[in-house]
């Protein structure tokens, strides 16, 4: 237990691993031994060559179809299934097996979230980080939870409209009338989206629909529209009318400008900063987490590990509109947040103001960070990253050699979280902490929460705020009241 959290210092030497043998059958198909870390079955064939199979879960013998072959190992799909899983489950998704929005419809919840810790535990393994022996997992809802997504528009050969997702592995769009993850509201918008774009001028004309629920129940629909076709205009504001949602025209190829068609919305989304209720604006296009309820528990998540007394001084990198800065803004001294939108930087100062914060933002490039980033970095005793999927590689680099106390790392990709944790433990660091986010239920994606501290230099920091409060106490015990009583 002594080397909890901590990276474990490679051996200079390793044995060679045996390999288990391929689990064999009698009859050319072949049994599946667990599943990669994509949510696709792996099994082997008769020479041991390593074949993934989609849709397959551990202990099924299938008969399988190869549809690519690469050197160390093929892809295939199934053929027929000769054995079920116990975990095995109908898919609830009528189009489950071909839109590749969700992949792991046919495994139980339950098996999904199971499996989803293992990868965040296995990940950071690989990089010689033992994860804590408690890894809690952070669920919720697992239908109709989406409330922002992108929907592909297709105008084929013979004039055909084509509206959807796309395929597992593939650039052709799967035409769905409903949909199991996307929040009611816009699910039961898509046969009419349908019906809207057959009825226009020049469908080939529109790229993707942007569909976004935010608070009060407000409907947005972005449409993509390559080149401006003004009776179109006309039938979407015409649509936006009769359906009584926000709609707005991204226009152009290249560089784009939004239009709206209706009255401009406020958009907002609401969080629970612990000691009241946030209103935050955004704008489409602006990084909203797709999964409301389990943004919430990954702040309360936050504030429950970081158990601030006050007195620390919070800086918040990829800090986007404000969804943790401001969420915890009432429970430390100060709070500062850098983004590197300039646009959402100045959401984040409109949404401290609306709410009556106090915080400091600043746009920068967080993933060259230079001089005045360091500089920030020396200021502050604890840092939140919430970085996209490629990780903050220099940041951590730069962290591990700082006097910060504690890190807390949100993760969209285990993978760059267990590089970047690395280098936090090669700094001294210790792993205190560690949850599995089930942001995205029935696909194989995870979020993660980690947090990351330096014991000595919290005991410090916390003697520190002793001494502070103390003072300040003593400071109200001395000073004169009203009417000279004491």
């Amino acid at each position: 237990m002594a080397m909890l959290g901590k990276r474990r210092a490679p051996a200079i030497r390793r044995e060679r691993q045996s390999v288990k043998p391929a689990a064999k059958s009698d009859d050319g198909s072949l049994i599946v031994e667990r599943l990669a870390h994509d949510g696709r079955g792996v099994a082997r064939d008769v020479e041991g060559k390593t074949v993934f199979v989609d849709a397959a879960l551990p202990g099924e013998r299938v008969e399988v179809a190869i549809h690519r072959q690469r050197k160390r190992y093929d892809e295939a799909h199934i053929r027929r299934r000769l054995s079920d899983a116990e975990s095995r489950v109908e898919p609830p998704c009528a189009h489950a097996t071909r839109c590749g929005g969700c992949d792991l419809q046919h495994l139980h919840v339950d098996g999904q979230r199971e499996h989803k810790r293992q990868v965040l535990v296995d990940l950071l393994k690989r990089q010689s980080i033992e994860a804590p022996d408690d890894v809690p997992m952070l669920v919720g809802d697992s239908a109709g939870y989406r409330r922002r997504a992108r929907l592909g528009v297709k105008c084929d050969a013979k004039g055909h409209v084509h509206l959807g997702f796309r395929a597992r592995g593939s650039e052709q769009l799967v035409d769905i009338d409903s949909c199991h993850v996307l929040a009611p509201p816009l699910a039961s918008l898509l046969p009419r989206l349908r019906a809207q774009l057959e009825s226009l001028e020049a469908p080939r004309h529109v790229g993707h629909l942007e569909l976004l629920l935010t608070d009060a129940d407000v409907v947005t629909v972005v449409v993509r529209q390559l080149r401006d076709v003004p009776e179109d205009a006309q039938r979407w504001r015409a649509f936006a009318g009769r359906e009584r949602l926000a709609c707005a025209l991204r226009r152009g190829r290249e560089s784009t400008d939004l239009v709206w068609l209706s009255d401009q919305p406020r958009l907002v989304t609401a969080v629970d900063g612990g000691r009241r209720q946030l209103s935050l604006g955004l704008a489409p296009g602006d990084f909203l987490q797709v999964n409301a309820e389990i943004n919430q528990r990954l702040i309360d998540t936050l504030r429950a590990w970081l158990a601030p007394h006050g007195s620390e001084r919070l800086l918040d990198l990829f800090a986007g509109i404000g969804n943790f800065s401001l969420a915890l803004a009432d429970d430390v001294a100060s709070v500062t947040a850098v983004e590197g939108s300039n646009e959402m930087v100045e959401r984040l100062r409109d949404n401290a103001d609306h709410n009556g914060l106090s915080v400091s933002a600043l746009q920068a490039d967080l993933n060259d960070p230079g001089i005045a980033i360091e500089g920030l970095i020396d200021s502050h005793d604890t840092v939140l990253l919430d970085p996209p999927r490629e990780g903050a590689d220099a940041l951590c680099r730069r962290l591990a050699q700082s006097e910060v106390a504690q890190v807390a790392y949100v993760s969209c990709d285990p993978a760059s979280l267990a590089r970047d944790a690395a280098h936090l433990l090669a700094g001294g660091f210790v792993l205190s902490h560690l949850a599995m986010a089930d942001m995205f239920p029935h696909t194989a994606h995870l979020e993660s929460l980690a947090l990351f501290q330096r014991p000595e230099r919290l005991e410090r920091s916390a003697r520190s705020a002793d001494r502070e409060r103390l003072r300040r106490q003593q400071s109200d015990l001395d000073s004169p009241v009203p009417g000279g009583k004491r």
